[in-house]
């Protein structure tokens, strides 16, 4: 399905009931928005593992602006604050009041960036394997404990010069290290890639993300899920992005033992660390 936001046609898909009969009444469920990572993929990463989350909420699944199956639009408007600012809009138009706000990875960073420019419009947040700035020297360090030398390099010189090239080895180098378990082997196949998006992120974005000043505008319950031997957004990230956040809001779940995205390494924990989040 596709909506019209801030001028570009974005695709969006919906599993789950907002109103379910209980007797004589109609039960109102939350909403919970799932914003995926990347940048350049889509939200197929998603399902099949968080369709469960239905049992508890209605789920929305967004392709971000010049990702999965939405427009592109124009190149220069993807950024940070655009991508943000497109998820309230989102939930605007389509009448999502108090939304759930799941970010994951580069999704938590859009995350981040939708939370600090609007305050007061999310129900709830959960940012879920994902940081508030992208310090090259603990991926480094994780990455080559991992994997050794060559991961490092590998991701090193993506960090340096990110190019088609240099993400195409370091995707083939360190994807497999992000997690301790195999991931679904059709997943990829079944993505729709924007590779220019990636680059230019990483290119003229992500050296400049700094969320860790803003995050005290947040005004709702907040949940940072990290695992702790994740090499794309390591575990001392996280707990800055959770130090930043008023302490009274704010809970950190550590997975031993996962690494980016514990929904992959530790499944049955994850969602029901997730349900029972979202039903508090």
């Amino acid at each position: 399905m596709y909506v019209t936001v801030n001028g570009l046609r974005l695709f969006f898909d919906v599993h789950g009931e907002k109103l379910v009969a209980e007797g004589r009444r109609m039960r109102e469920r939350p909403t919970v928005v799932l914003l995926h990572g990347g940048p350049g993929f889509d939200h197929s990463m998603f399902k099949p593992s968080f369709s469960s989350l239905a049992e508890v909420a209605q789920v929305v699944w967004l392709d971000h602006r010049g990702n999965g199956r939405s427009e592109h639009g124009d190149p220069a408007l993807w950024t940070l604050d655009q991508w943000g600012d497109d998820v309230r809009v989102f939930c605007d138009t389509l009448g999502i009041e108090a939304p759930i706000v799941l970010g994951y990875s580069f999704g938590g960073f859009v995350a981040q960036s939708y939370a600090t420019r609007h305050p007061g419009h999310a129900g709830k947040l959960i940012f879920f394997s994902t940081a508030p700035v992208l310090e090259e020297a603990p991926q480094l360090e994780m990455f080559e404990k991992l994997g050794g030398p060559a991961a490092r390099a590998a991701a090193a010189a993506h960090f340096a010069a990110p190019t088609k090239e240099t993400t195409s080895v370091f995707r083939s180098t360190c994807f497999p290290l992000y997690n301790t378990r195999p991931g679904d082997p059709d997943a990829k196949r079944r993505m729709v890639l924007n590779d220019e998006v990636s680059v230019r992120f990483f290119r003229d974005g992500a050296a400049r993300m700094d969320f860790r000043p803003l995050l005290h505008r947040i005004e709702c319950k907040s949940l940072v899920i990290a695992g702790d031997r994740d090499p794309r957004c390591p575990l001392v990230l996280a707990r800055q992005l959770a130090a930043a956040i008023r302490p009274d809001l704010v809970r950190l779940e550590v997975f031993e033992n996962a690494g980016h995205g514990t929904h992959i390494d530790a499944p049955e924990r994850t969602m029901d660390v997730l349900r029972r989040f979202i039903l508090e």
